[in-house]
């Protein structure tokens, strides 16, 4: 492809149209103490060089065994099948792209169907998309799902227990367009939203309203409540989940959500120091229209014989740019394709005895700990697989002995909010065991004692 630089010309009429007089005029913005003068590249190095260097590097990544990992936070140790990588690297899928010509398509398409259709299963919604990025931005598409559909109310409440960086991103999803995101504050003790401060908040100018199930400290909350709250004032209830406690719990749409999201690592996918992941989103039938990327769905051709066609493409590269819901370009296939091969190995059974393991072992945790002086369990009701314990010193002295002595000890809420700076978010799975437990247990205690 020949690359072809703008002259001249071309950069005065850009610059004329922007209003500015140069390049570096526009840049000023930049603070000058992150801007590069020139390149700052390495000295050029050969194939085996470059191979030993990025070695060193990769190697100064800390790696704790799963059963002395209790970091969640929305990413979690789960097992995946060795099948899953394997059937993963079948040159027919590992190879394969987005299918812009469906009719050639009819593997990728098939996969994208049955993924759709366990999504919505698990989910408790009639439908569900090809997928998206990830948690976090399927959280910002859903928001925008709600918004268009309720046809004039632009004020959305956002849960304070919404986990912290999907609402970074829905605020940078929301830039420029005249939406009311209303934050509401964390709760100060519990760990648990007060359904007051939804129904305090929630009115005829609502749009939709966003909670976490579990939520982001592991608490299950009032779902079926907040939804009542919701669908009073005639506005959308997105529930951002987590797919392994579905498993086990009722549905979003049993509880009454009308868009649910989840983050989809935990579905066979592997922690990979932070993706790619895996953005699950399904709804009720309502918003098909509204619905970003793509939908699949099963036909017969001419000749009677089943076949698998891309029934809904609802983006700008599809349609008339005014007319799209979304500037999601692609869905994650091959993560997608992961996750449809884990639950399709599972089966309903099988992924209901994940999550019934990963229940236990947070619970025989908590039990432990609490036998510990000076350790509290912070959690007000039930938690699912995930909660938060008050420490008599800060969780960052804690978490650095811990990992001295091999155990990734959790996440330091301190980093999320300074008044939360002596309290540790925990987290297991199935692949923790008891004597990992019992270990770290130990290891908190002697540390704090």
């Amino acid at each position: 492809m020949v690359f072809n630089p703008h002259t001249d010309t071309d950069r005065r009429t850009m610059l004329e149209t922007v209003g500015a007089a140069s390049v570096a005029e526009i840049v000023d913005a930049i603070p000058a103490d992150v801007r590069y003068p020139k390149l700052d590249l390495p000295p050029v190095l050969t194939e085996m060089e470059a191979e030993r260097y990025l070695s060193e590097i990769a190697h100064r990544n800390t790696l704790f065994p799963g059963e002395r990992n209790f970091l969640g936070a929305g990413s979690y140790r789960h097992y995946s099948p060795a099948s899953v990588s394997q059937l993963l690297l079948r040159g027919e899928i590992f190879t394969a792209y987005t299918p812009y010509q469906p009719e050639v398509s009819q593997g990728t398409l098939q996969i994208i169907y049955e993924f759709q259709s366990l999504v919505a299963e698990l989910m408790g919604m009639e439908i569900a998309n090809a997928s998206l990025y990830d948690g976090a931005t399927a959280v910002s598409e859903a928001t925008l799902m709600a918004v268009s559909a309720a046809k004039g109310p632009r004020k959305v409440i956002v849960s304070g227990t919404l986990n912290p960086r999907y609402g970074q991103v829905l605020q940078t999803y929301c830039l420029g367009l005249d939406l009311d995101l209303v934050q509401l504050e964390p709760p100060s003790s519990g760990f648990v939203m007060d359904s007051a401060e939804f129904a305090s908040k929630v009115d005829s100018d609502t749009a939709a309203v966003i909670v976490q199930y579990p939520n982001f400290y592991g608490t299950i909350e009032d779902i079926a409540n907040i939804a009542q709250l919701t669908h009073e004032a005639g506005a959308a209830l997105i529930v951002a989940t987590y797919p392994v406690a579905v498993s086990l719990l009722k549905s979003p749409g049993e509880l009454g959500a009308d868009i649910a999201t989840a983050e989809g690592q935990s579905l066979g996918l592997w922690q990979s120091f932070g993706g790619p992941y895996l953005g699950l989103l399904a709804a009720s039938q309502r918003y098909v229209r509204q619905m970003p990327g793509r939908l699949v769905g099963m036909t017969t051709d001419s000749q009677g014989k089943r076949g698998y066609v891309l029934t809904l493409q609802t983006r700008e590269q599809h349609i008339r740019r005014d007319k799209a819901t979304s500037n999601i370009c692609t869905n994650q296939g091959l993560m997608a394709t992961a996750s449809t091969i884990h639950m399709s190995l599972l089966g309903a059974e099988g992924m209901e005895e994940v999550s019934r393991r990963s229940y236990a072992n947070a619970h025989y945790l908590s039990a432990e700990l609490q036998k510990i002086t000076g350790v509290k369990i912070l959690n007000e009701g039930e938690f699912f697989n995930e909660f938060v314990i008050g420490l008599p010193l800060p969780a960052s002295t804690v978490l650095a002995e811990l990992s001295e002595s091999g155990f990734q000890g959790g996440l330091d809420l301190g980093e999320i909010d300074s008044q939360f700076a002596n309290c540790l978010l925990l987290a297991t799975t199935e692949v923790n065991d008891r004597k990992g437990i019992d270990l770290f247990a130990e290891e908190v205690a002697r540390i704090i004692q």
